[in-house]
């Protein structure tokens, strides 16, 4: 049966309107960011960091997983760009050290990458069974028993942290950062990245401390800092927080809006699905298809027995 588009397409912009007009009326999304007052964090200070990679060291010791051949000691992995899987939930890059204002080259930044463990994770929100949690102090978790493989997580992030076990026949899982956090011990975070580093690069604690601790640096040493905090508000703010003595973009620390992706998202997915609006316009538009093709086999046999009485 041919179906008119002009009709398929005016029901489809209706329903698209009816769902977005439901979502205006969402006065807060399910996903409430926690109590910043009481959220821990890292800060990571790059223009401390040597590149040492025992934060990687730690972190593949604690997470038990493999460790890299040779050693966490071979500095050839920095000539590539490096970003955490399956096998390793951080990695530190390096950054080739530009003329400063005196035309002197300035030394080489490394940069730690994980999981921001953001404030409100996109990750989280994308779930469609809840595996991908936030604890109360602000460590993004995920369960591998309910978990169903359909990798939205990874879709949603917008720092491209999740990975997946695509190698794993049977029962995959999604891996990334969990900020050591057990949660069968009742335990929250504690890195073991932080208590590695050996020379203070990463500061472990709440995060409103540590934002309190980053402003402090800048403000006595600006000829160290750029004036800017990463995490404190990209993507509406993160667990884990960056100083850096360049610009950020030049680290692939990227621009982010202050808004988390699950502030939208959830207003147009709740919004559509809000008095079950999205299922009603489906059987709507299916019954209204049954009645055209009824009405269309009607005139066919009338006509046949039209014709066939001539």
């Amino acid at each position: 049966m041919k179906i008119d588009r002009r009709f398929f397409f005016k029901t489809g912009v209706l329903t698209l309107a009816g769902g977005l007009a439901a979502a205006t009326e969402q006065k807060s999304t399910p996903i409430k960011e926690k109590m910043k007052s009481i959220n821990l964090g890292t800060l990571v200070d790059t223009t401390l960091c040597i590149g040492c990679r025992k934060c990687e060291e730690a972190c593949n010791r604690n997470n038990d997983l493999p460790r890299p051949q040779p050693s966490f000691q071979d500095k050839t992995v920095f000539r590539e760009k490096r970003r955490p899987d399956k096998n390793a939930f951080t990695v530190v890059n390096q950054y080739p050290g530009r003329p400063s204002a005196d035309q002197k080259k300035t030394r080489s930044t490394h940069v730690k990458v994980q999981c921001m463990h953001c404030l409100t994770p996109a990750c989280v929100s994308a779930c469609v069974v809840g595996a991908m949690s936030i604890l109360d102090d602000g460590s993004v978790v995920y369960n591998k028993t309910i978990c169903l493989g359909c990798r939205y997580c990874m879709v949603a992030c917008p720092f491209d942290v999740p990975a997946y076990e695509y190698d794993r026949a049977l029962l995959p899982r999604v891996r990334k950062c969990q900020f050591c956090a057990d949660q069968n011990q009742n335990k929250g975070a504690n890195p073991a990245c932080a208590a590695a580093c050996p020379t203070e690069a990463l500061v472990f604690g709440k995060r409103t401390d540590l934002l309190t601790l980053a402003k402090d640096r800048i403000k006595k040493r600006p000829d160290r800092y750029i004036n800017h905090i990463y995490g404190e508000k990209e993507a509406g703010g993160t667990s884990w927080l960056y100083l850096a003595g360049r610009n950020m973009e030049e680290i692939d620390l990227i621009k982010m809006p202050q808004i988390s992706p699950a502030v939208l998202t959830e207003k147009i997915q709740h919004g559509i699905f809000k008095y079950g609006l999205l299922p009603m316009a489906a059987y709507g538009i299916l019954y209204t298809v049954m009645l055209r093709k009824k009405k269309n086999e009607t005139k066919a046999a009338k006509k046949n027995q039209e014709g066939e009485a001539q």
